[in-house]
């Protein structure tokens, strides 16, 4: 067995140990369900909004949260040990365990009779290719480790944005079409409901300097392949953005959580952003999006608002992850890779909402803020067999 693989074996027998134990031991629980998510050890997105929905309807239920991220060091490697072990029981006793991302003890074991293993990916639409698409490709899992890890596996059912992505997502995941169900985001809910206006007075409050700005979100995609990652190297010079822009302007920067935060200290004209306002919020507030390769495209679509594509590293990016389809042709908004046409770009204010109106209607069956109340229902009234 190849050394790297050693703490995985290890880490695989104990959680099937705990697994069989607890079915011998514990009978499933017909009224639990658990929210399980390693992206954050706070209740967000998806997870967030599912739960209040399903908490709303049926607040009888027993609802179980597992939400903790791995942290670097041998204390940190063992809390989540221990996290795990804990996680597993849960998986064996749980009617609904509900999980928004890669979650690896339902990838080695069996569910057992009366569990469903719901996956609420995290990205919407389809964009850049994950899961078993990239088997192969620098980014994704090697074929060895698929032989100890079935990435992906075992999951009851899907939800996704649309049904033009299923077929994706069922070679993504290796999963049936026919468990794959196009009943929206519900973390889209939130961009329907009538309290943004407080959502703008929190912020103004905190930034009263920003009231009046208009507000360019840069929102990229996370850089590598596990939880660790070195320290952010923006692409963009917002010393010249600012200079073209002047005060008119500020950007706002939303960074995936495992990624490391830039030193801005020194920046009057860039904000970033990581625990007290989150993605939907952002999006909510911003007038412009400017991202590279991130999903987020799919979510701010429903705010019918311009967004641009600072894509510096499109050719080694497709080298090493790929796309289901063509990048330029796909995204609503101009493709850049220097800062200066950006700028240009963002000062014209010049955009096309017949693109964007076209490209939120491919993605999106649903566009009504009921994503959320489709799924509870469909989760808790429709019994997937096998």
């Amino acid at each position: 067995m190849p050394f790297k693989f050693a703490s995985t074996i290890m880490t695989k027998k104990v959680l099937q140990f705990v697994y069989f134990s607890s079915c011998l031991l514990f009978k499933v629980n017909e009224n639990k369900v658990t929210f399980a998510s390693y992206r954050s050890e706070r209740l967000s997105g998806n997870l967030l909004y599912l739960s209040e929905e399903m908490n709303r309807t049926y607040p009888d239920k027993k609802y179980v949260y597992l939400l903790r991220r791995l942290r670097g060091g041998i204390w940190g490697k063992l809390a989540y040990f221990t996290h795990l072990i804990k996680a597993t029981y849960h998986l064996a006793t749980s009617a609904k365990f509900i999980i928004d991302d890669f979650y690896i003890p339902v990838y080695f074991i069996k569910p057992r009779k009366g569990t469903e293993v719901i996956q609420l990916w995290h990205a919407a639409g389809i964009f850049k290719k994950f899961g078993l698409s990239t088997v192969g490709k620098p980014f994704g899992p090697s074929p060895e480790y698929l032989k100890h890890v079935r990435v992906h596996s075992n999951y009851s059912r899907l939800y996704v944005s649309s049904s033009e992505v299923i077929p994706y997502y069922s070679e993504a995941f290796g999963m049936d079409e026919n468990r794959i169900f196009p009943l929206g985001l519900p973390r889209t809910d939130y961009f329907f409901r009538s309290y943004q206006g407080t959502l703008a007075d929190r912020f103004y409050s905190h930034y009263p300097d920003l009231k009046g700005k208009k507000l360019i979100l840069y929102a990229p995609t996370y850089r590598g392949r596990s939880h660790y990652q070195g320290a952010f190297k923006c692409p963009i010079d917002f010393n010249m953005l600012e200079e073209k822009l002047g005060n008119e302007y500020a950007v706002l920067i939303h960074l995936h959580p495992y990624m490391k935060v830039p030193d801005m200290s020194d920046h009057h004209f860039v904000y970033h952003f990581l625990n007290d306002y989150d993605i939907q919020e952002l999006m909510y507030l911003a007038d412009v999006l400017v991202t590279d390769y991130s999903s987020v495209i799919f979510d701010f679509s429903l705010l019918e608002k311009p967004m641009a594509f600072f894509a510096h590293d499109l050719d080694e990016y497709a080298r090493e992850r790929d796309f289901y389809l063509d990048y330029k042709n796909m995204v609503p908004g101009p493709v850049f890779d220097r800062t200066e046409a950006l700028a240009e770009w963002i000062k014209r204010n010049e955009y096309s909402m017949d693109t964007i109106k076209r490209f939120q209607e491919r993605f999106f069956d649903y566009r009504d803020g009921r994503a959320s109340e489709r799924i509870v229902q469909h989760i808790l009234s429709e019994e997937i067999s096998g």
